[in-house]
């Protein structure tokens, strides 16, 4: 008794394993074959498609974007849904001239959503060919006006080219620069870019002048403002500027960067050129400048960019050489005495004695330190190559602090100057921009002797 009673306990669960394993086989047949195609949706596989959608409008524009990576049959779904009159009515906002919310929130939440928008084009399209992506993308894309170079009437008051800028800005990321000199090609195709910087750079300065407020606007705020790392700002900025010759480059680059009227935005181009600026007028100048010569990409060498700034200083005429001073103290020390010591290679010391005299005078306005000025023609005065030609120098810029005194008292005596008495006022941190600066060459000089 005891043991059959042994067999049959130790039988029964063997048996009830055996048909239990082909229970299992048999429904797990049964279940892939008849939902085979549907495999690569994982738990959604038993869902309707209707009842897929449904979902998608509970989730965030994020939570979307991360849905579409779990497999490429649901990443379909998601570009399905991209393309009804439902998903792109909820997924393109265009709410672009509504920047009513104190704090800049509104502009800030629309940035943030078509931020999270490029994350999922970029994950929906990962598998197509560059070019097919950049079709699907602009497809969807087109029916937004504000995102076309001439699509809004207001553009000033829109954010549709900034929140253009950051959806491309986050698709493009961590692409190879062969994809985005398509991304470059393509956009310049799409809005005729290249024949529109060419009917600006062909045309008396100011003769187009909403022309260049829009090239300034698509070229700042979809290609340039929104990348966090220099090399990037410094590829497409090279992208816009390499293909025209120097004269263009510069003036190209003043359209996009240079000072702009603070009522209707366009290019101040008599700024440099009639009075004395502030560093807030020349401050995106300088910081191009700097990103072209601080980045080492191979396609801009010192002198390249040098060449830019001596030709960037006399769009459309000549500047004041008070402004051009300026323009060298913000691009700072590497530009600044290359800049200088070019001059002096060339054999333009009394060019270069002049703009001592003025770097002097920004020093001695702004409050920076005027050892700072001395310690740069101490520098520039190690280029010449004999002691003639320093000495020479150093004549020429006790010479030229006189001439520049002399000049700026006989425009005051003649009765050539401003009602708030701006001349005046120039003429005394003249005189004071002279006194410290020799004040610091003695200091230099005796120092020395002291100890």
């Amino acid at each position: 008794m005891a043991s059959r009673r042994n067999t049959s306990f130790t039988l029964i669960p063997n048996q009830k394993y055996r048909r239990s394993n082909r229970r299992s086989s048999y429904f797990s047949n049964a279940h892939d074959s008849d939902f085979q195609p549907l495999s690569t949706l994982g738990n959604f596989k038993a869902l309707p498609l209707e009842i897929f959608l449904i979902i998608l409008r509970y989730l965030s524009v994020k939570d979307i974007s991360m849905l579409s990576m779990v497999s490429k049959t649901v990443s379909q779904r998601i570009i399905n849904y991209i393309s009804t009159s439902s998903g792109s009515k909820r997924l393109l906002l265009q709410d672009f001239h509504n920047l009513e919310l104190p704090g800049g929130r509104q502009d800030s939440t629309i940035l943030e959503h078509y931020r999270s928008l490029g994350l999922l084009f970029k994950r929906c399209t990962l598998l197509l060919p560059t070019k097919e992506r950049l079709k699907y993308i602009h497809k969807i894309l087109a029916e937004v006006s504000c995102f076309k170079f001439n699509g809004c009437a207001a553009p000033m008051q829109c954010l549709g080219l900034p929140c253009y800028g950051m959806f491309l800005q986050t698709l493009t990321a961590g692409w190879d620069e062969l994809e985005c000199h398509r991304v470059y090609n393509f956009l310049c195709e799409l809005s005729n870019l290249s024949r529109k910087m060419q009917t600006v750079v062909c045309s008396k300065p100011g003769g187009a002048r909403k022309l260049e407020l829009r090239i300034r606007l698509f070229c700042r705020n979809v290609l340039l403002d929104h990348w966090t790392h220099r090399s990037d700002s410094a590829f497409w900025l090279t992208r816009i500027l390499k293909p025209w010759p120097m004269v263009n480059q510069a003036r190209l680059l003043y359209i996009i960067f240079g000072p702009i009227s603070p009522q209707d935005g366009q290019v101040v181009w008599q700024k440099m050129i009639e009075d004395p600026t502030d560093d807030s007028s020349l401050k995106d100048l300088a910081d191009a400048i700097k990103l072209l010569y601080d980045t080492g990409t191979k396609e801009w060498t010192a002198d390249d960019v040098i060449s830019l700034v001596d030709e960037l200083s006399v769009v459309p005429r000549e500047w004041l050489l008070e402004n051009n001073a300026r323009l060298l103290i913000l691009s700072g020390n590497n530009i600044c005495f290359t800049f200088m010591a070019s001059k002096a290679v060339n054999g333009r010391a009394i060019e270069l004695a002049r703009l001592m005299v003025f770097l002097a005078l920004v020093c001695e306005k702004e409050l920076y330190c005027m050892d700072w000025a001395v310690k740069m023609m101490q520098k520039v005065c190690n280029v010449f190559s004999t002691p003639v030609e320093r000495n020479n120098f150093l004549q020429s810029v006790a010479n030229a602090f006189a001439c520049v005194i002399m000049e700026m008292m006989q425009s005051i005596m003649s009765g050539d100057h401003d009602e708030d008495d701006r001349s005046f006022l120039n003429l005394f941190q003249l005189v004071h921009a002279q006194a410290n600066f020799h004040k610091e060459v003695l200091y230099l000089t005796m120092n020395p002797l002291s100890t």
